[in-house]
């Protein structure tokens, strides 16, 4: 799934609210269309474990319910883990930061720690990336706001590689987990052997530390803590094997 875009995971989303029967309302108009947002999608190319939408329904619904019959609906690989009453206030404003998990194949973890310093230590990392408007060059420095090496992930493998975690404020131009991984080449020369894998872990408001993530969620729940239900364990995503890496 870390392959679809965020149009094919909004398709597939529309195409579920319609076969799980969710009455969800349209704008009006001569072509209407469903009120659906999709918020700060993951790249294309990067998996994720926490995205978020909105939906406005036509009639009241309960939210456990939307979440059952949504998921059932969904494809595999795509689950409905959590839905909340809406309280007032846009979620899009909430969704500050990401926390990111970056697999890097074939990079030694102290090459990779020597990089994180070099960048921690630099005042601006610029990088080009193309972009709608065409090659744009900005700063990801000041988009980071903790990167770390996870020497504990890095252990009990036969293969050299490292990986990273960092969080990441939402900025415009976005700064993008590879955009990092290219901040790490130019400041430090660091440059895996194939692709990264990079998972978004978390997104939501920024905490008191520096990598922490609040739940987005959370100010619906309160502002309507009796129609919460109870929570659903999340998904376990599915152990990777050597042939997926």
């Amino acid at each position: 799934m870390r392959f679809a875009s965020h149009r094919d995971i909004a398709r597939a989303l529309e195409r579920a609210l319609r076969r799980a029967g969710v009455p969800v309302a349209f704008s009006a108009g001569f072509t209407p269309h469903p009120k659906l947002s999709y918020v700060n999608a993951a790249p294309t190319g990067v998996a994720s474990e926490a995205e978020y939408f909105e939906i406005t329904l036509a009639e009241p619904v309960a939210p456990d319910e939307v979440r059952v019959r949504l998921d059932g609906a969904m494809p595999d690989g795509l689950d409905v883990v959590e839905v909340v009453e809406a309280a007032p206030g846009g979620l899009a404003d909430r969704l500050q930061a990401s926390e990111w998990l970056v697999e890097l194949p074939g990079v030694d973890p102290d090459d990779a720690a020597e990089a994180v310093a070099a960048f921690d230590a630099a005042d601006t990392v610029e990088v080009e990336r193309l972009t709608k408007k065409g090659r744009r060059r900005f700063d990801t420095r000041a988009a980071v706001l903790h990167l770390r090496v996870d020497g504990r992930a890095t252990r009990g493998r036969d293969e050299t590689y490292a990986i990273l975690r960092m969080v990441v404020r939402h900025t415009t131009p976005a700064v993008r987990p590879d955009d990092v991984v290219n901040g790490l080449r130019r400041v430090a020369d660091l440059a895996p052997l194939s692709s990264p894998v990079m998972t978004r872990l978390a997104q939501g408001p920024l905490g008191g530390a520096p990598d922490a993530i609040a739940d987005p969620l959370a100010a619906d729940v309160q502002a309507d803590p009796a129609g919460s239900t109870v929570e659903t364990p999340r998904p376990t995503p599915p152990a990777r094997s050597s042939a997926d890496e």
